[in-house]
């Protein structure tokens, strides 16, 4: 790992530890084993690392949605992948995805720092909003406003078919972020509700 990216992971999980505010440029220097100048080479500042960290965690997950033959952020694309997939390979892909959130070290570390640093700091609750709030909602409802459109889905309320699609999931995210060891039981109740929204919105597959 080279220094500019060890940066990062050594910043991310200083701010996953202490918290965001409770950490200085130095205590990052001092901990990859350089002096603050050195590292204002690679960041001009403590929030041009934090949005290097966002940077890198997104460009992460894309990696992953590309490993799994979808997107990730079009859903005019995903909409068309995921009207022809079956409930058993869109059920895999789910859970693939839930392990991916759960487990993946940058995501993990960050959503940690931003549970808890939501009700110090008003900028990270914003970031937190957005992060798993606005952004994640509006994709989805986007995706799910298409499959209704294309016939696949049947709903009257798109934005409340996607609070049911996501908030349960989301939830399970902290569940086992909590608790680890609840996992397995994370999956299962996981395949459940996403069988159970095929059934509450008619999905079908030409």
């Amino acid at each position: 790992m080279d220094t500019k990216h060890r940066i990062l992971d050594e910043a991310l999980t200083l701010f996953s530890e202490k918290g965001y505010a409770n950490v200085y440029v130095n205590d990052i220097a001092e901990r990859v084993g350089i002096k603050a100048p050195s590292l204002y080479k690679h960041y001009k500042n403590k929030q041009a690392i934090f949005d290097a960290i966002i940077d890198e965690m997104n460009n992460r997950f894309m990696e992953q949605a590309g490993a799994l033959n979808i997107n990730g952020m079009d859903p005019t694309k995903d909409a068309d992948i995921y009207k022809n997939m079956n409930e058993e390979s869109m059920i895999e892909l789910g859970k693939n995805l839930f392990l991916y959130y759960l487990h993946d070290d940058y995501t993990k570390r960050f959503r940690k720092m931003l549970t808890i640093e939501q009700f110090h700091d008003k900028e990270l609750a914003n970031v937190y909003q957005q992060q798993y709030y606005e952004m994640p909602l509006s994709y989805q409802s986007m995706l799910l406003g298409l499959m209704v459109a294309q016939g696949v889905l049947s709903t009257d309320n798109v934005p409340i078919m996607t609070l049911h699609f996501y908030a349960p999931i989301y939830l399970l995210l902290t569940v086992c972020d909590r608790e680890p060891g609840r996992e397995e039981e994370a999956l299962k109740t996981l395949e459940e509700h996403l069988r159970q929204f095929d059934k509450l919105y008619g999905r079908t597959i030409e």
